[in-house]
């Protein structure tokens, strides 16, 4: 059964589109933008911002490099723009998350987003209970 879905997945999987995968795995920026993205399901630019204490241009550049080399698709909701690893290349990416999974940084970063999350959910509930204008 694993296998069947491996070869839906990777149906298109080639030599070319295997090299883009590598070489965008080739800059620590970019694993740890994947990691959070993996590990979180979608991430939106300004979260990933905070979390990795990137600049806005660096943060762009990054995500574009890897939307480009086909491993990340995108959607906007309102203005925010929201990130997330592509079906067919999702086995191969958490696949090298594998390895890379008790990194320090890497840990930190999810950390970081778990404190952000918990913190929003938190202010989230706060609204639910308070009337609006009080």
């Amino acid at each position: 059964m694993k296998f069947e879905i491996w070869a839906v997945r990777l149906k298109h999987f080639n030599l070319d589109l295997g090299a883009q995968i590598f070489l965008a795995c080739s800059d620590s920026s970019r694993l740890r933008i994947l990691h959070l993205i993996m590990m979180n399901g979608e991430m939106c630019i300004t979260d990933l911002e905070t979390i990795l204490e990137f600049t806005q241009t660096k943060t762009s550049r990054h995500l574009i490099y890897l939307k480009n080399s086909g491993i990340l698709t995108s959607r906007k909701f309102n203005q925010w723009m929201f990130y997330q690893i592509k079906d067919e290349v999702f086995d191969i990416v958490q696949q090298v998350m594998q390895f890379l999974k008790r990194d320090p940084q890497l840990q930190h970063d999810q950390s970081v987003f778990q404190t952000m999350y918990t913190n929003r959910e938190l202010t989230l509930n706060k609204l639910k209970m308070k009337p609006l204008g009080v």
